[in-house]
């Protein structure tokens, strides 16, 4: 497993730190998840029902509501839009097994790429001061800064990437870091 992340910055400002910490964790699920195929995507590690197809799968929905839906403040794009979340409050989890890896990473990758645009227009139009300004979140039972999300989504990944490293361990034998 070739590790080709780019290490987040040490001599910068805030925004480029979180935003490179933020895609450091982003690169680290990438790594810990490529060359896997679809049945080992699929596979589980006792006593656990993740598996990294379900990690991608969850991490694109995280990265579609936190930045589409909350800093965006636009409507969940597809797949999300379409679901019944009162049937099956795990759909990201438990629909992966029915996709394709190719579909999972695209997907996936397609997520990153609208919140990276989100948070470069928001800052390119509000300079840093996008930073503090305040959405509404959790349904309307609360707020978010973009510097909340931005340090709320490395935190996520972060927790997901340890997942990602005992999984694609059990898988192949791979480890990282």
């Amino acid at each position: 497993m070739s590790d080709s992340r780019i290490k987040p910055p040490q001599d910068q400002g805030e925004i480029e730190t979180l935003r490179g910490f933020l895609d450091y964790q982003r690169a680290t699920l990438k790594w810990k998840t490529d060359g896997v195929n679809d049945p080992n995507l699929n596979r589980t590690s006792a006593p656990t029902t993740m598996t990294l197809g379900g990690l991608l799968k969850h991490l694109s929905y995280v990265e579609d509501y936190w930045f589409t839906q909350v800093v965006g403040e636009s409507p969940m794009p597809e797949p999300w839009q379409s679901v019944d979340w009162e049937a099956d409050q795990d759909w990201d989890w438990n629909s992966a097994a029915a996709d394709s890896g190719a579909d999972l990473r695209a997907g996936w990758e397609d997520s990153v790429n609208r919140s990276r645009a989100l948070v470069s227009s928001k800052l390119t139009e509000e300079g840093p001061s996008a930073m503090d300004k305040t959405y509404s979140a959790w349904g309307g039972r609360g707020e978010a800064s973009l510097r909340w999300v931005l340090v709320h989504m490395i935190e996520e990944y972060a927790r997901h990437n340890g997942h990602a490293d005992i999984l694609r361990q059990s898988v192949d034998g791979e480890t990282g870091e």
